[in-house]
């Protein structure tokens, strides 16, 4: 059956639309995007204000009306950290499903590791071995582990790349001094929350997901040849350095960046780093499965029943 999936993110709405049946691999038709950074439009209270809910509201009626165009039979919707965090997120999200007949879910950031580490177990097989995943959202970020198909410990933190940005980084080029306190929160944090679980891990692959990783890939292997489908900690000291001197206009030229995530990419990079050194990890494999898969993954596993 035709399946649209509608990832209702931080910084995009994503709709990707797949022909997929149980026991196959799904198969992507078309994908329909939106940039929309949805806590630019936080106002002092924490609620999204009208100007983002008329953005969010034609982005989704358009990725509805694109995903009817394809005849897609059912969508599967879900929001993330941007819509869970905001105060009138429940409102808008009613709103949403009453208008279109759906049902868009929260997720929680346990339950987003959960069903990205199921769309990476799938995608590498049971081959892999004990797994260890990562994923920088532009809201969150999230970290699994296990052997089977459900993490036996998972972790999800507030530091995706476009809430830090926006947070603490200042300047064009950013301060030493922002990228400092930026630096200190995430060390901050990742001391304090880390659970013994995965700070004592014994995964033997570790693997990374998201369009963050992705970018972070495509620039190891412009500056220093390494493999795009592999992101080594070694690299990210480099490109740490580099990115911290460039202008955003200058990020927004190299391989993979686009204006809309230039400002971010040097967040991402830093809590990649991070998150390797705290766990001893030295290179992560890029997967091209991520959240948007497992949600498909888990409805066909529940309609298989």
């Amino acid at each position: 059956m035709r399946l649209g999936v509608l990832d209702v993110g931080s910084n995009t709405i994503h709709l990707q639309v797949v022909d997929a049946h149980p026991g196959a691999r799904p198969s992507p038709t078309t994908n329909h995007k939106v940039e929309l950074r949805l806590t630019e439009y936080l106002d002092a209270k924490g609620s999204i204000n009208s100007q983002g809910i008329e953005l969010l509201m034609q982005g989704i009626d358009d990725a509805v009306a694109h995903a009817q165009s394809f005849q897609t039979e059912e969508i599967l919707a879900f929001a993330t950290s941007a819509l869970r965090e905001a105060r009138n997120g429940p409102a808008i999200i009613k709103t949403i499903n009453a208008r279109h007949e759906m049902d868009l879910q929260m997720l929680s950031g346990d339950e987003e590791a959960r069903l990205t580490f199921l769309a990476v177990r799938r995608w590498l097989g049971w081959s892999s071995g004990k797994l260890l995943v990562v994923d920088i959202g532009g809201g969150s970020l999230e970290l699994a582990t296990g052997i089977d198909e459900n993490p036996e410990a998972v972790l999800s933190l507030p530091l995706g790349a476009a809430r830090l940005t926006r947070e603490f980084l200042t300047g064009d080029p950013f301060t030493s001094k922002s990228i400092r306190s930026l630096e200190n929160r995430v060390q901050e944090l990742l001391k304090s929350k880390m659970p013994s679980k995965l700070q004592t891990h014994d995964a033997d692959h570790f693997v990374a997901t998201s369009k963050t990783f992705r970018t972070l890939a495509r620039i190891a292997n412009y500056w220093y040849g390494d493999k795009p489908q592999y992101l080594e900690a070694n690299a990210l000291i480099g490109i740490i350095s580099r990115l911290s001197d460039m202008t955003s206009s200058e990020r927004a030229k190299l391989p993979g960046v686009s204006e809309s995530r230039a400002s971010q990419i040097l967040t991402g990079a830093i809590v990649a780093q991070a998150v390797m050194e705290k766990l001893s990890i030295t290179e992560l494999e890029i997967c091209p499965w991520a959240l948007r898969e497992g949600v498909i993954l888990k409805w066909l596993d529940w309609n298989e029943r």
